[in-house]
This record gives C-alpha cells, structure tokens and sequence, in this order.
C-alpha cells in the first residue's frame, strides 16, 4: 500500500517543544527483524522531526490497548480495529500501505493435498495468530460470523500461536486444518508472495481458498497529548517517507510497510498524480561518445539540473562539470576494462551535502551500434547514508558485547554465538546441546518460566556464569545472555563472613565475660587444692595406699588445671575475635619471636616432621610481640597438626622469613600434610571451621584478625595430599612511633 502525502504549512523538521515523543508500537511477530527496523525506523523519526523519538514494542496487543485508553503516549502504530476506535478523537491516523494499497483482506489458507471449501470448515481445525490480529483473527472470524457461521460451534478446535509463522507451519505439520494471513488483493499471487515471506518454498503446500471483505489497514494514531502543528509536522514527515526515490524501505519497513497516507487526502488526489522530490534517481545509456540517450528520472531532476532536452546531450553538458566529472571518469575505466564499475561520491548540491553511488555497466552490443554503449544508473542514498552509523551500532552489538550471547534453537541447537562465548566456553561446539549453559536455558524454558524470572548461576571451571533467558517467536528459540558474576559472588560471600563475624563476635564478647570469672576462681581453686594436697603428701603417715590414692588425686587434679587453662585460652580467642585487646605496640624484629615460636612447638614437631629454615635479614614492623607470638604459634600448630604421624619420616615443614618486592615483611609457614579440597580451603578462615575434628577451629580466624589489625595479609594455598602454604605479609615500620593504647580504648570488631 504506497502512497504519498503533501506537506502543509513550513517546514516539518521544526517541532514547537525538544519533550522526546513515546511512540508505543504493537507486538513485533519476527523478533529480530522487526526489532532492527523499529530502531531505524525511530532514528529516522528523530532526524527528521529533529526532536527524540523513544520506540516501544508493547509485550501485548492488550498492554497497547491499556496504553491507548490511559492515553499517556503521543504515537501509536495500532491495529486496524484499534485505529477505527481511536479516530474520532485522535490529531490525525495515517494509515500503512503495503504493495501499494491501504487496505487489506485476511485470505483462509489450508494444505494443498487438503483442500477446504466455506462448506467443509465443519469440524475442522483453526489456527489463529492471536485474538487481537486483524488479518489472523478477527477479519475471518466476522467473515464466517457475517455467514451465519459461529467459529465456535463450526470448528472442532482453535488454537491461537502467536504469530503467521507458527499458525501457517501448525497447517503444514498437520496440527491445524486451516488458519489465515492477512493480504493486500485478493488474488493468489499477492498471497503466495505473502506466504513464500513466512515459510519460503514451502508455500507450495498451502493453498488459499477464501478472501474476506477489505479493511483500512492497521496506522499510526496520532494521539491529543500531540499540539496541532506538531502533529501536522509528523504526518508531513510519515507521508513523505519511503516515497521520495530514496528506497529506504529497506532498510526501515517495521510490519511489512513501505509508506503511509491520509486516505482521505490519497482518495481525493492519487498516487500517480502526485510530484515527488527529494533523492534522486538516474538512469541513461552512454553511447561511444560519451552523449546520453534515453534519460530518465522520476523527478525530471538530477544533481539540481533540469533533464529536459536530455538526449543527445553529453553528460557534462546535461549535469554540469562538477556532477559529471566522476561518472565520466567511471566511465572511460569500465569501457578500458570491458567490466562494470561503482562509484560512491560526495557532491554539494544548491547548498547542501549530498550523497550518490553510481553504477556503471557495458550493454549487450545492438545492431548497428557503433562503440560500446554503457548503461548509468545513479542514486542518491544521502538517507541511507544517515541512516548507517545506528545500523552499524545494532549490527555491532552483539559482535562487541563483551560478554556470552547465544541464540539456540527449541532443542538446544546453537544459532549463533559472539566471539566473547567461545572465548568464555571454548568447549561450546564440541559439546553443543550438552554444554552446562545450554542444558541450563533449556531447562529453564521446558519448566515453562515466567520472562524475568531470576535463574541459578551456573559455575564452570571456578567462574560463576549468571544466565538471562529470552524465548523468540518468529522463528521458536532462546536468546541467552551470560554475565561473569564471579567477583560479586565473592563480594557477596565476604559481606556474608563479615556480618557472621560481627555477629559471632557479640556472642563471644558476651559469652568470654560470662566464663572469664568462673575461670578465674576456679583455676585459683584448683590450685589452691593442688598446693594443700601436695604438703599433705608430705606427711609421714600418709605412705602405702592411702599416698598412691593421694598421687591419683593431684594427677586428676593437674589434668583438670590443663582443661581449664585450655578454657581461658579458647576464652582469650574468642575475645580476639570480638574486640581489639589494649595493645603495647612498638618496633618487633619477628625473626626472635618465629624462634620462640617454633620452640613452644618443638615437642610435637619432633614426633611428626622435620625442621627446614629460611631466614633472611626483613625490617623490623610495628606490632604487640605478645600478639606476634600468638598469630605465629597458630600458624604453626596448624601445619605441625596437618601432617600425619605415620608420615614423619618424610614430613617437612618449611619456615621461611624474607623481604618483599615492596619492602614489607614476608613469613612463609609450609607444611607437606594432607593438604585442602578447594572447598575447605575456601572457608579456611572462618571462624569454628576446622579440617582437624579435634580443634575448634579459631586458631587460623584469630591469626587472620591479628594480621589484619597490624595492616597485613594472611593467604592460604593448599594441594589435597601435596600440603598446605601460608603466606602472611606485615608491613615495614614506620618512621615514627606507634602510639600506645590506653586500656579503654574502643573495640572494634574484626571482620577479615
């Protein structure tokens, strides 16, 4: 449907107010397709109306139809149906045109080797695009009603698929008797060319056998939140396009459409009655002199000349100098080489930039010809040209994305995928339908989702894959967006850590001021039993049973002083977690206090590994020797206790002590033990986590708060069955004094 409309009143790329414009349009049926068109077909709108445009695919013909009742958009590209109800109080409708007509019917398609006539659809099965559409339900269905036939007592079933594709190949797989396509005539060959769109050669199978009654088409209602005069603007600019010699529908047809008109104003003055200006089109034929002949424009212009009189004429005699320098120069190149040529070249015409490509080709040699003739064909593409840096960006997008796009069939065939997916997942094609992030999405769409609908993040090779989901229509498949959540998962399991710490250090705060006055008096106790059983021993009559009994009991006695000091210790650790304790720091060289480390040690060392050291001359750092002493013991007993008995033969554990590439102060604690899964190893730190079932698992969270609270870094790497390595870095001492502490000063819960 192609038709033109004048422009009134000034010109239209001026609009009184810069507020951008919301122009909502109906479901697009091809997804992809469609989606590139209503883009370009937006910024087209922008340029030339010189003011925003924001495009809006409506998710449902039932959300376009709140929209319009609610009336807060400015354009909406409506059904038909929806253009006869909002008329009456609308700025203006223009309606579509495609293959040159405003109107429409629906044609009742079936199978070929299945054909249907008006009195066999008794019984039969209808497919239907969906309730709202007018060509794939609701022209047919007031067709049959019109008759006398109610669709839903004359078919068996009616099923409504989403889109002309789907109901046209639901008709071919035998799913459906019967369904409908909308058509510009009435007549098969404008149908077949309609269905040969939606299912190629395939088209063959079908055949239509019914031809409602003609409708205006579906438009672009111009709503009353638009001023007159901008309004007018825009119907200027949408009756103008795509009829101007620039062929652009190419390029922006959203829905099939080639153009737009008033049909009032089409009817009283047509189509072929009516100038068009703007880009032009040139065609002529060259002879071997270089003079035109049959010279044609549909404007009866080129390059700002008139083409009256053009035959017989040279062609810088016919365009003038500067126009016709490059085509003459073309061609003399094509009549050197016997081959066609291009040509892409810029021209300032009356003022302003223009954009042509010229097209050079020999023709087939006449009778009596002499020399070889050329044809020329030459055409202005200035709005292409404008049109190509927002076609670049879409067709870029997915190429640059920087993260995992897929698109997958319904069962998981790969479509296509950017570069960045098969650098994410370089195992995609060998695996295929196999792939965890294919296996994912397809789960995801067979549950039945809802769009939106948060998935769980799948992990590959340590990395955490966060995965967005969209189903397509037209064709049926998923489009899969993949994102690397690793960090923030990270991110997240600190923030967790942090606020189990904060929370276990309130609990230890209150529970180590609860047990530390029970200690204390029962360790004062007990040693006071101790004392006075061990100067009774030393009576004389006490011998023979009665002193083995009281030996028994002060053996029982010290094991229970040795649980409770274990108690005041696990007390102390607790209280390191849940506050700083009052420190005395100064400058500590921690090569003396790693010696007396490894002494307190030396007992159970001896019975498991052997001994290697590696100290070098460090800076001393600013730190509580007392502390340093306690991180350094937990370090310690942890390796010493990783490693095995049974093993001490071959057991080593590794001290080393050096000084970094930045100066600061490196303690390396390496044992050949066990070693860690990757998910032990993950938790190390945590407080009450422990890979030995003996120990409460504060020792390595206490040391990873001492090292953070001086300024360094406490790392862990471990190999199930080769060892673990810890790696702790303090920073070098500063120039001046560390300030000592008084006793009240504030705590601070450590969150490492």
């Amino acid at each position: 449907m192609d038709s033109t409309g004048e422009p009134s009143g000034g010109p239209y790329n001026v609009m009184p107010s810069l507020r951008p414009i919301r122009f909502l349009l109906y479901p697009a049926l091809g997804e992809v397709r469609e989606h590139v068109r209503v883009e370009l077909f937006g910024r087209t709108l922008s340029e030339q109306l010189g003011r925003p445009v924001v495009m809006e695919l409506a998710p449902s013909y039932e959300v376009l139809e709140a929209e319009l009742q609610r009336g807060q958009v400015d354009m909406v590209w409506a059904t038909a149906e929806q253009c006869d109800a909002h008329e009456p109080r609308a700025r203006a409708v223009v309606r579509a045109v495609r293959s040159g007509s405003w109107h429409y019917h629906a044609a009742l398609v079936c199978r070929a080797d299945a054909p249907l006539t008006l009195e066999m659809l008794r019984g039969q099965r209808a497919a239907w695009v969906a309730p709202h559409s007018t060509g794939g339900h609701l022209l047919p269905v007031r067709f049959l009603t019109r008759r006398g036939l109610s669709p839903d007592s004359l078919f068996q079933e009616q099923r409504f698929l989403g889109t002309y594709r789907r109901a046209l190949q639901a008709v071919l797989q035998g799913e459906a008797d019967v369904t409908s396509v909308f058509a510009s005539y009435s007549n098969e060959h404008a149908i077949r060319a309609t269905l040969a769109g939606f299912v190629g050669h395939e088209q063959e199978r079908l055949v239509p056998f019914l031809y409602t009654e003609p409708t205006l088409s579906d438009g672009i209602i111009l709503m009353p939140r638009l001023s007159e005069a901008e309004a007018q603007a825009i119907v200027a600019v949408l009756t103008r396009m795509n009829v101007d010699g620039s062929g652009l529908e190419m390029l922006m047809g959203p829905f099939r459409v080639e153009g737009f008109v008033l049909p009032s104003e089409a009817e009283r003055a047509p189509t072929a009655n009516r100038p068009m200006l703007g880009a032009e089109y040139l065609v002529a034929e060259l002879d071997g002199q270089e003079r035109c002949h049959r010279v044609w424009s549909p404007t009866g212009r080129a390059f700002g000349q008139e083409l009256t009189g053009a035959d017989g004429r040279t062609l810088p005699e016919l365009l003038g100098q500067e126009a016709s320098e490059p085509l003459v120069s073309l061609a003399r190149t094509v009549r050197e080489r016997g081959l066609g040529g291009r040509l892409d070249y810029q021209l300032d015409v009356e003022g302003e930039p223009r954009w042509y490509v010229a097209e050079i080709t020999p023709c087939v040699p006449q009778q009596g010809a002499a020399g070889v003739h050329l044809g020329l064909l030459v055409r202005d593409v200035s709005a292409m040209r404008a049109l190509e840096e927002p076609l670049y960006r879409l067709a870029s997008f997915p190429l640059l994305h920087p993260e995992p796009l897929l698109e997958l069939s319904s069962q998981g065939e790969l479509r296509y995928a950017n570069g960045a997916t098969y650098s994410a997942f370089p195992e995609l094609l060998e695996q295929e339908s196999h792939h965890p992030i294919v296996q994912a999405a397809l789960q995801w769409a067979w549950r039945g989702a809802a769009a939106g609908e948060p998935m769980p993040t799948v992990q590959l090779r340590g990395r955490d894959w966060e995965l967005t989901v969209l189903q397509l229509s037209d064709p049926p498949g998923l489009r899969l967006f993949a994102r690397d959540v690793t960090l923030r998962k990270q991110m997240e399991a600190r923030l967790l850590q942090a606020d189990r710490l904060s929370a276990l250090g309130s609990l230890a705060a209150a529970v180590g001021h609860e047990m530390n006055n029970p200690l204390a008096f029962m360790l004062a106790n007990l040693s006071f039993a101790r004392e006075e059983l061990e100067r009774l021993g030393q009576l004389p009559r006490l011998r023979g049973e009665a002193g083995q009994a009281l030996d028994d009991v002060l053996e029982a006695l010290s094991e229970t002083v040795q649980g409770a000091l274990r108690l005041k210790h696990i007390v102390q650790d607790l209280r390191t977690l849940s506050r700083k304790p009052p420190e005395h720091r100064a400058r500590v060289d921690v090569r003396p206090v790693l010696d007396n480390a490894l002494k307190l040690v030396r007992g159970e060392l001896v019975a498991r590994a052997r001994l290697e050291r590696d100290f070098h001359e460090v800076p001393p750092v600013d730190a509580d020797e007392a502390r340093l002493s306690q991180l350094f013991l937990n370090l310690l007993l942890n390796a010493v206790q990783a490693m095995d008995v049974e093993n001490s033969a071959r057991n080593v554990l590794r001290v080393a002590v050096y000084t970094g590439e930045e100066g600061e102060v490196v303690v390396e604690v390496q044992d050949t033990g066990r070693g860690l899964p990757p998910e032990e190893l993950s938790r190390i730190f945590e407080p009450v986590v422990s890979a030995h079932a003996p120990h409460t698992g504060l020792g390595l969270s206490v040391s990873h708060a001492i090292v953070t609270s001086l300024g360094g870094t406490l790392r862990a790497e471990s190999h199930e069955g080769r060892g673990t390595l810890l790696t702790l870095t303090l920073p070098e001492a500063g120039d001046q004094p560390w300030p000592r502490l008084e006793p009240d000063a504030s705590p601070a819960l450590l969150a490492g």
